[in-house]
């Protein structure tokens, strides 16, 4: 075989395989994708701050795409429920899950966690887009007689265990902000577990059978507007523009942090086009001024973030709260 027509054969062979690569990227993201409903799967109760979040944004991208965004509410079993429905969908990239934080931070093996969890990038599913940011609201019945942190901190080591707190399950991000918190105030309060989240708990914090709530404000707002609970302090570690008059937990504990985050995944194998479209369609979303302030009157805040950027976030995250988490469940093994 001459030189020349070696050339000519490796050129032809490179251009297949320039042909083949080609196509590959292009069934990776079709040109009219998306074509149908896309589904969104949430461990979030109707109603609830990260469902609410959810559906704002289904509402923008359903207007960019021209396509529905269905989402699809499994919570129960600490956000169990809906990691297995999710590890059962096509990765076809018409299907995605917003866990909970707390999904990604339960101990695997721990009393009462689901075998599902915790959630574990990249190995179970491949990040998309950080959603939001969501610091945690603290409200208590106005029967407990309390005005701040400090005083509740006051009356809760008056009264080691006997005051109630209501969220949204056991170690879930909301429970853990209260660990947090009974560590650095050296109290003692007892969990009432809730599997709708502060709706469902709600009248019993309004009635005082339960002390304190903890929520985003999404999902706490209208009882504290309406007065039939008072809002004391936000976890953030400076007060909210949105929210001046609403004092932070870090005035009376200096440098408390704590705060929900909701991140859109797909399962591993979903095309890496449809990845990158999903992601900065999603941005856009989150350029949008009217958008970023609907969020923000609901205490939810943007972050925008690439896949991997999403994925450093959540492992940084999971590294700050495992300690919280052995305690906890050291003290339960007790």
């Amino acid at each position: 075989m001459s030189s020349r027509t070696g050339r000519l054969e490796i050129g032809g062979m490179m251009c297949a395989m320039a042909m083949a690569l080609g196509t590959g990227v292009a069934s990776a993201q079709p040109a009219d994708y998306p074509n149908k409903p896309i589904r969104i799967i949430t461990d979030a109760a109707a109603g609830n701050a990260n469902d609410v979040t959810i559906r704002l944004l289904g509402e923008q991208l359903t207007q960019m795409w021209k396509q529905q965004i269905v989402v699809l509410n499994h919570p129960g079993a600490g956000g169990g429920i809906a990691a297995r429905t999710a590890s059962q969908v096509e990765n076809d990239g018409y299907t995605f899950y917003v866990p909970a934080a707390s999904a990604f931070l339960a101990l695997k093996g721990a009393p009462g966690v689901s075998p599902n969890l915790p959630v574990v990038i990249p190995r179970d599913y491949q990040p998309v887009a950080m959603l939001t940011l969501q610091p945690m609201f603290i409200g208590v019945s106005h029967k407990l007689g309390v005005s701040s942190i400090k005083e509740l901190i006051d009356l809760a080591k008056q009264k080691p265990g006997e005051i109630s707190f209501a969220a949204n399950g056991r170690g879930r991000i909301t429970h853990l902000t209260m660990e947090l918190l009974q560590e650095r105030a050296g109290i003692k309060l007892t969990f009432v577990p809730y599997a709708g989240g502060p709706p469902a708990a709600m009248n019993d914090v309004t009635a005082g059978r339960v002390g304190i709530v903890l929520e985003g404000y999404s999902g706490m707002g209208g009882a504290i507007e309406g007065n039939s609970i008072k809002g004391i302090a936000v976890s953030t570690l400076e007060r909210l523009k949105e929210f001046p008059n609403m004092p932070t937990v870090a005035e009376t504990l200096p440098g408390f942090f704590a705060g929900g985050w909701t991140v859109l995944v797909a399962p591993n194998g979903t095309p890496e086009g449809i990845i990158r479209k999903v992601s900065a369609d999603i941005q856009k979303v989150q350029a949008n001024p009217e958008f970023v302030a609907r969020l923000g009157k609901l205490g939810a805040y943007l972050t925008k973030m690439s896949p991997k950027d999403v994925m450093d976030f959540v492992n940084r995250e999971q590294e700050t709260w495992r300690p919280v988490l052995e305690k906890l469940a050291q003290s339960e093994n007790k």
